[in-house]
């Protein structure tokens, strides 16, 4: 190369950088639009990219929603296994459910792709054929984790340990749900909302030899 040229311009590859752009511009279209309002070519056109160069990373829409599907489980499996570090108390199953709440609010459109399908992120000829994915089954997994260990030194409340997991985990999302779906109800104040929610959940799942625990 003579001197004083200059090299051309390295094209970019693919990388998680990119993928994780095309996600956030997804998950922004479609909880604006829905996934009938919003073409893969409109999702390459706010990325920047050209729209085969967005197949590369996703050949069809319904593969980035289930990408934002996954993704979604992910960052709130993360949150909840952060709560295992704690000790296995009535406190610290607060933590724990706190912070499957805060998950939900601090990340709406992500709660609602990974929860709420029936709003505009589900219409979708292809909703129902989202597989639940294994993030799914392992942020369940957690909360399995502190009822089991619970019901083992005699706290649960209940003999299902199953049975409790799934009522904990109903009710959670009913809360986070309802405060994402009507914003605009009287609510009393959030936090004592909440509070009182979580505190009502572990009078129910937490025996009273162990509530003060």
């Amino acid at each position: 190369m003579k001197a004083g040229t200059r090299s051309p311009p390295k094209r970019k590859g693919l990388g998680p950088e990119r993928r994780e752009e095309i996600l956030d511009a997804a998950l922004r279209l479609f909880s604006q639009y829905g996934l009938y309002g919003v073409s893969t070519r409109q999702i390459a056109s706010a990325v920047g990219i050209s729209q085969p160069t967005l197949y590369a990373y996703f050949p069809s829409k319904h593969d980035l929603a289930a990408a934002l599907h996954e993704r979604a489980f992910a960052g709130l499996h993360a949150r909840l296994v952060a709560s295992l570090a704690l000790p296995r108390t009535r406190d610290g199953f607060r933590v724990a459910l706190r912070h499957y709440v805060d998950f939900g609010l601090d990340n709406p459109d992500a709660y609602r792709l990974a929860f709420m399908l029936e709003g505009p992120l589900g219409r979708t000829p292809r909703a129902d054929d989202l597989a639940i994915p294994p993030e799914a089954h392992a942020t369940f997994g957690v909360l399995r984790i502190w009822i089991d260990e619970l019901h083992a030194n005699g706290s649960a409340s209940s003999d299902d340990p199953e049975r409790l997991a799934q009522s904990l985990w109903a009710a959670l999302h009913g809360l986070v749900a309802l405060l994402l779906a009507r914003p605009e109800f009287p609510w009393v104040e959030r936090e004592a909302l909440i509070q009182g929610h979580i505190d009502l959940l572990l009078d129910a799942a937490v025996t009273g030899k162990h509530r003060g625990a």
